[in-house]
């Protein structure tokens, strides 16, 4: 029995890569419209009575790490998807998701450090949530890598669903390390048994924001498969085109001259 192959693109559809059919039109609106909702909300919101305006900062770094942590769940779930049915949208799913959790890893921990140098002093520490957020961040580079360094379709697929499968188990480390290791971070706000450990006011500015990037990270992914679907199909084109004809190699005999 020979191995299932992902679905070719189809090569009958000729339709142009443009910035419509790339981005949309009503995503785009409803995302901007939730993150200008989000940013007043944001700047409306109470200042923290120990941090002052600093406490704002916590409206883009919490809601990055969130957004990374659902980037690789879907990853995840992509890649189970991939390995049971074998289809390329899974496998470009899992991957512009895991593009799109790598870069929201690297602004949490940006964000953090900007947020911990007035809080904690330094830019960085061996905390750990700060260290395995860290190895979380390169796990994930490293499986954008082995995608880049394999060119068969579906050995990388296969191997990059396996990958991710293994790589989530860093995202309950990442969670769970302020409760199971002594740590500079303060534990959870929202994900916790008890009810949130946040003001009213601060709490729906908060729970905004993470709408906020939740929508932008549907557009992002949206976005980057739709290109990548695009380039699929003109390099299958490309290849199409590029076989050689039947009857090519045969001549037309030549005239005997005289």
């Amino acid at each position: 029995m020979t191995e299932p192959n992902m679905i070719e693109p189809d090569l009958t559809r000729t339709t142009a890569v443009t910035p419509r059919t790339v981005f949309g039109l009503r995503l785009p609106l409803a995302v901007a419209t939730v993150v200008v909702i989000a940013a007043g909300a944001a700047l409306l919101s109470p200042p923290h009575r120990l941090q002052g305006e600093l406490v704002r900062l916590m409206y883009v770094h919490v809601p990055a790490a969130w957004t990374a942590f659902l980037a690789y769940g879907v990853t995840l779930v992509a890649g189970l998807v991939w390995l049971r049915r074998r289809t390329a949208v899974w496998d470009r799913l899992a991957a512009s998701s895991a593009e799109a959790g790598v870069f929201f890893t690297g602004l949490a921990i940006v964000l953090g450090s900007i947020w911990g140098r007035p809080t904690w002093g330094v830019w960085w520490t061996w905390d750990a949530r700060l260290v395995t957020t860290a190895l979380l961040f390169f796990v994930y580079l490293g499986y954008l890598a082995l995608r880049r360094a394999i060119d068969d379709p579906v050995a990388r697929a296969r191997r990059s669903a396996v990958f991710g499968v293994v790589a989530f188990a860093m995202v309950p480390l990442v969670h769970f390390s302020v409760l199971w290791w002594r740590t500079l971070h303060q534990p959870p706000s929202l994900l916790r048994p008890a009810a949130p450990a946040i003001g009213g006011g601060m709490l729906a500015a908060l729970l905004l924001s993470v709408l906020a990037f939740t929508v932008l990270y549907v557009l992002v992914v949206r976005t980057r498969m739709r290109i990548t679907a695009a380039e699929d199909a003109a390099d299958a084109a490309e290849s199409a085109g590029d076989r050689p004809v039947a009857g090519d190699a045969v001549t037309a005999p030549r005239g005997e001259t005289e």
